[in-house]
């Protein structure tokens, strides 16, 4: 089976080139002044298997053209080579896992085979940076498994870790830098030499667990028979939309679209998705947690026994505890989906740091300041998984509840965490992280069992839930195109086809002839949530699919503007059926904001609290709220969103309505404006409980 597994994986590599950017300052480098990145290997031996590959390896399926070529053109790659010792131990390995007959390119009789290890081979090893840069040592990601930002050619991410060396460096935990050969620069790249074979995991997360299931792999035996039991190995066998993939390949997905006034980019293009991915993250209890709560080995625990321990925990005491395991309504079902969400989720973007106040993420990037947090909708039953991190928590948690300084002088830090809120520790930075990947997503360990039950229902209750819009989306994460740190045209404006052409995102509506924009305001000191925001033009009407509340309860549904002339007036309609929403409240202009006489906002004063909450109360009396005291405005240094002195952020109050769990609730906006250049912008929706919106002994944080 598992020799299967690997001939699939192997066959299956047949990555399309792409390109990509990232700033490098290479000034005090040596440079072969008189060699290509090509040119030098051919002066050098421990190359030559290598380079006969690239002779061999097209740039594309589509093009008759060699990567050899492509490398000695102008250009800027990143080349982890390979020596010949290291591709002649990769036959080896072959050999003994039975892919191939012996260590030799002659020895192969399938030439399909060969030209699939020949692509393995050169195309996970060359990161194209297009017209801007490439990768030199000093600009690698800074911690352990975080991955390049760009793609290799097989249009997979590489990480990086370094070992007690300090000079070791290795590709996806297994792949070791030369110390004495990196960072060779020559005229059109950088050249690292490996010395293996950088060969990454072709195999779906379906195909992962059912190398647990074999007994090829440990660690997560029991959560691979959970996700048979409920029937989600076909879904997590998911890798792309083929559809989508031809309709592109051939044309019929328009590539790129000029900018139609949208604001920042006159006279410039948004460029449609390459691809439409699936991802999905697991988070799962080790096989060592069940081997302790059940007393035997992984082997031999069954999903029934996981089903009784769940029961006796009442974990779901409205769930049915039957053997119907891939019903909606069964308890192990509902236990299990509620571990997998449908985001390919690295270990570096489980959660965003850009903008939140006291953090310097150009500066310091790895020293976090107040708390940030993300909530997403997993597989299964909808429900909210809360992802958070701060200093004090020390790692990345789900469902964690802490005591927050959120006064109105506070830090804004995290001061205490009850026992019973700590919540799961993600341990993304486990030294065996890379064995329990897939090529469509990751599996974590967790500390703690994951379940949505009374206590994680009753707490997201009591919370103000703050949503960035891009979290609706699984596509965007699942395609590198959610808050990537790259600041070429590419990446930071991507726009989605209306659903005429093609409905890419499943939780959101585009009609016809609107041009909607995905904008990564990446490095660009933006004062939207993560730096990142959308935008459309057009005549547009979008429907918008929202997460779930936690309970039954009366909420308010907030939604946060970033106001400038650039934008247009919308009206918002909201409920629980999209074909008939109705309207809520009179149009909204977007070009207002504080400086609009009718939202009542007054900058906060120094000394006197009860006039900021005097503020406050006649603003939301008007249906306004100011921006928050946690974001900051990075072109205002130490401004924040709330008393920026634009006074352009704002946010709205939708609707004040009871709401309930089990309903799926939708949010339409409409333009009402004949022009078509007037944009539309979201940046994140809120759910706020009466409990804290209208609590009488501790009114609404200004967090």
């Amino acid at each position: 089976m598992r020799r299967i597994l690997l001939l699939l994986s192997i066959v299956a590599e047949l990555g399309l080139l792409i390109s990509c950017s990232e700033t490098i300052d290479t000034s005090q480098r040596y440079v072969f002044k008189d060699h290509t990145v090509l040119s030098y290997m051919l002066q050098h031996d421990s190359y030559s298997s290598y380079v006969d590959l690239l002779k061999q390896v097209p740039i594309s399926p589509q093009s008759k053209s060699s990567v050899y070529q492509l490398l000695s053109a102008r250009g800027n790659f990143t080349v982890f080579a390979p020596t010949n010792e290291a591709i002649d131990e990769y036959l080896h390995q072959l050999t003994e896992s039975g892919i191939i007959p012996a260590p030799a390119w002659e020895a192969i009789p399938d030439s399909l085979i060969a030209d699939s290890l020949r692509k393995v081979i050169v195309y996970n090893s060359i990161i194209d940076g297009g017209d801007e840069e490439y990768y030199e040592v000093c600009m690698f990601p800074a911690q352990n498994n975080e991955e390049f930002p760009r793609s290799n050619m097989n249009e997979l991410k590489l990480s990086v870790s370094y070992g007690s060396n300090p000079d070791s460096i290795y590709i996806n935990r297994s792949c070791p830098i030369s110390i004495a050969n990196r960072d060779i620069r020559t005229i059109n790249g950088m050249i690292h030499q490996v010395e293996k074979v950088i060969a990454p995991t072709d195999v779906t997360l379906a195909g992962v667990l059912d190398e647990y299931l074999k007994g090829y792999k440990q660690g997560f035996v029991v959560m691979a028979k959970l996700c048979k039991a409920c029937g989600l190995m076909d879904t997590l066998s998911k890798r792309q939309d083929e559809v989508y993939e031809q309709l592109y390949i051939r044309g019929k997905i328009e590539e790129k679209t000029p900018a139609n006034g949208l604001a920042t980019m006159t006279g410039g293009y948004s460029y449609a998705p390459r691809h439409r991915k699936y991802g999905f993250t697991i988070f799962a209890e080790p096989d060592s947690f069940w081997e302790e709560k059940l007393g035997k080995p992984a082997s031999e625990i069954t999903p029934a026994d996981v089903q009784s321990w769940v029961a006796k925990g009442n974990y779901y005491p409205q769930a049915v505890a039957d053997d119907n395991y891939k019903m909606p309504n069964n308890l192990l079902y509902q236990w299990t989906t509620y571990h997998v969400l449908p985001f390919k989720m690295s270990p570096d973007r489980l959660v965003f740091h850009y903008n939140e106040k006291g953090y310097d993420y150009s500066g310091s990037p790895y020293k976090y300041s107040i708390p940030v947090m993300e909530y997403y909708v997993p597989l299964g039953q909808r429900r909210l998984v809360k992802i958070y991190e701060s200093p004090e928590s020390d790692g990345v948690y789900l469902n964690r509840f802490p005591v927050i300084d959120n006064a109105r002088r506070g830090t804004g830090h995290e001061i205490a965490c009850h026992p019973d809120k700590i919540g799961c520790r993600v341990f993304k930075e486990d030294e065996t992280l890379y064995e329990h990947i897939g090529a469509n997503g990751y599996i974590y360990a967790i500390d703690a069992p994951l379940a949505y039950d009374d206590a994680t229902r009753n707490n997201l209750a009591k919370s103000r839930i703050r949503m960035d819009c891009m979290s609706f989306f699984p596509e965007v994460m699942n395609n590198d195109i959610r808050r990537v740190p790259l600041t070429d045209a590419a990446h930071q404006w991507v726009h989605f086809p209306d659903d005429d052409e093609y409905k890419y995102i499943g939780n959101l509506s585009i009609n016809k002839g609107s041009t909607f924009v995905y904008y990564n305001a990446y490095g660009l000191k933006f004062g939207s949530l993560c730096g990142d925001e959308v935008k459309c033009v057009g005549h547009w009407e979008l429907v918008f699919t929202l997460p779930p509340v936690p309970k039954r309860g009366t909420y308010e549904v907030r939604y946060r503007i970033l106001t400038n002339s650039d934008r247009g007036v919308g009206q918002f309609y909201f409920g629980d059926d999209p074909n008939r929403l109705p309207v809520t409240g009179i149009p909204v202009n977007l070009t207002l904001g504080g400086v609009d006489p009718i939202t009542g906002w007054a900058a906060d004063s120094d000394h006197d609290d009860d006039q900021n909450a005097e503020v406050d109360k006649q603003m939301r009396n008007n249906g306004f709220m100011k921006g928050e005291e946690s974001i900051l405005i990075l072109k205002q240094p130490g401004t924040t969103a709330r008393n920026n002195v634009n006074r352009n952020i704002i946010r709205r109050i939708i609707t004040r309505a009871t709401l309930d769990p089990d309903k799926t609730y939708y949010l339409k906006i409409k333009s009402v404006l004949d022009n078509t250049t007037s944009e539309f912008y979201m940046d994140h929706i809120e759910y706020c409980p009466k409990e804290i919106y209208d609590n009488p002994d501790t009114p609404e944080d200004i967090w």
